[in-house]
């Protein structure tokens, strides 16, 4: 079993939203607040993300910690890439993108470099960790 993701979660959801986008446990990693559209339930989720901002995107990695299956969020977007993206203490409509082939190798490999962790995620399973870019539309 693994850890439990949504008490931790909503613990690092109430921090960012108290603090304005800070969250100490990530004080040197920045993370965006990720709001989808449930893809079966049609419920709002929210997930805290670490990720890249590059080209005006928001960039994000699906790794679910190395766990095997990707994590909810990336088949919600799938369903309804109309999301939105919580950034400090500001709240923005997105499109959420898949990235593919070598530009999704490049961002995978920024994010490697710049957070080790992402490394550790890519060797701990078989499956290739999906990259989603977030255009903001606002």
């Amino acid at each position: 079993m693994g850890m439990d993701f949504k008490g931790w979660n909503v613990a690092v959801i109430d921090e960012f939203r108290a603090n304005d986008g800070v969250v100490q446990e990530f004080s040197d990693r920045p993370l965006v607040l990720l709001h989808t559209t449930g893809a079966k339930s049609g419920a709002e989720r929210v997930n805290p993300l670490m990720h890249l901002e590059k080209d005006e995107r928001i960039i994000i990695c699906a790794s679910r910690n190395g766990e095997d299956l990707n994590p909810d969020w990336y088949h919600n977007i799938k369903a309804n890439p109309q999301v939105e993206v919580e950034l400090g203490d500001r709240t923005v409509p997105a499109r959420a993108e898949e990235v593919t082939g070598a530009e999704r190798d490049r961002l995978y490999e920024e994010m490697k470099a710049r957070y080790p962790q992402f490394a550790e995620y890519e060797a701990a399973t078989d499956r290739k960790i999906p990259v989603v870019a977030l255009t903001l539309q606002g």
